[in-house]
């Protein structure tokens, strides 16, 4: 028996109730409807029930999105990610970098989106994300990505890119931490090493090295240069920043020319590189000392336990969320965060083998 009853619930094939709807057959304006599902001590008691029990009985439910879109408000904070989602969270470290920026998306009551490249390009991602700001991480504030940002409006944060006048950044020491780690391995007498770096990718040849990357090498060329070396006496290996490409490299390196020190800019590369190491047969440190960058909740249990350098990673997406919500506030100065490091060192490195 085909349904001929006004007012019941849309059935297959029905378009979506409407507020206009639910206000023609509860006998009330669609500011009435309105006012029910987001102002009710505007209505009487009646009034709303008698609203709120059409809308149910039609199956109507305001479009939440659109009314905070009109409003220019969405309730939610965008991440604007360099790299695919099953890429990022290979990453441990966007794990506790996202951990901090929750964390103040729930006290400030928002949702968290994260966006990232489309059809590999973060520029197109941008127009199809619904948010009120994003924190942008690993770009530098002369990206188009970031030209889009400020054409639109967009607030937005800088995580792990430079100081730039009239835009808000965070970043850690960089040049500081990598100077440690290499300064430690120089300073137990290793000179064969190989530097595992994050591949900074084709923007090099064009622009050279840039942001974070830019400021660990400068830290290591200082730490070379500190002990009457440079960086042209040490291997430097660019791999993407997974363990699997940590393992493979370590393993090319190691067979065409041995280090007694490998010092890998993230601590995921180092992880991989002990892999590779144990399943060569060698031992950490014994015969090859590692260390790590970031200091991962793996670092101090793994074993060995990894030698690394710490960076307060979920202090740094509390800090950019913080910025943030000011600047969608309207109250930032834009200013520009600077978290320290600090090395810390456990069993996986150690002076190098006697016959060295």
């Amino acid at each position: 028996m085909p349904a001929t009853t006004s007012g019941t619930a849309s059935s297959e094939g029905k378009s979506r109730p409407t507020a206009k709807n639910v206000a023609e057959a509860a006998g009330v304006s669609r500011s009435a409807v309105s006012f029910a599902f987001n102002s009710p001590e505007k209505l009487s008691v009646a009034t709303r029930d008698r609203i709120l029990r059409v809308a149910q009985e039609l199956g109507y439910t305001p479009n939440t999105l659109a009314r905070m879109l009109k409003a220019g408000q969405t309730q939610s904070l965008g991440v604007l990610l360099p790299q695919n989602l099953a890429r990022v969270m290979e990453n441990p470290y966007y794990s506790r970098f996202l951990t901090g920026v929750g964390q103040v998306c729930d006290e400030q009551g928002y949702t968290l989106l994260l966006t990232p490249p489309l059809r590999d390009s973060m520029l197109k991602a941008i127009p199809y994300a619904a948010v009120d700001g994003f924190i942008v991480c690993g770009l530098e504030h002369d990206r188009g990505e970031v030209a889009e940002l400020r054409r639109h409006g967009i607030p937005f944060v800088l995580v792990d890119s430079s100081s730039h006048e009239g835009v808000s950044s965070v970043d850690v020491d960089d040049e500081g931490g990598a100077y440690e780690a290499v300064r430690h391995v120089l300073d137990l007498g290793h000179r064969r090493i190989t530097l595992l770096s994050i591949d900074p990718g084709p923007e090099r040849a064009e622009r050279g090295y840039r942001g974070p990357l830019a400021r660990r090498m400068a830290g290591v060329t200082r730490a070379l240069e500190d002990s009457g070396m440079g960086l042209e006496d040490i291997e430097v290996v660019e791999v993407p920043a997974t363990r699997m490409d940590g393992f493979k490299a370590t393993k090319r390196f190691m067979a065409a020319q041995p280090a007694t020190a490998v010092v890998a800019m993230s601590d995921i590369l180092a992880l991989g590189a002990i892999d590779a190491l144990q399943d060569m047969g060698l031992e950490v440190p014994r015969d090859v000392s590692v260390t790590g960058y970031d200091d991962l909740p793996d670092a101090s249990w793994m074993r060995p336990r990894l030698t690394t350098v710490r960076q307060a990673i979920a202090a740094k997406g509390r800090t950019a969320a913080d910025l943030l919500f000011s600047t969608i506030r309207g109250e930032d100065q834009h200013p520009h965060q600077l978290l320290g490091t600090h090395l810390i060192v456990r069993d996986s490195t150690a002076h190098p083998p006697t016959t060295d």
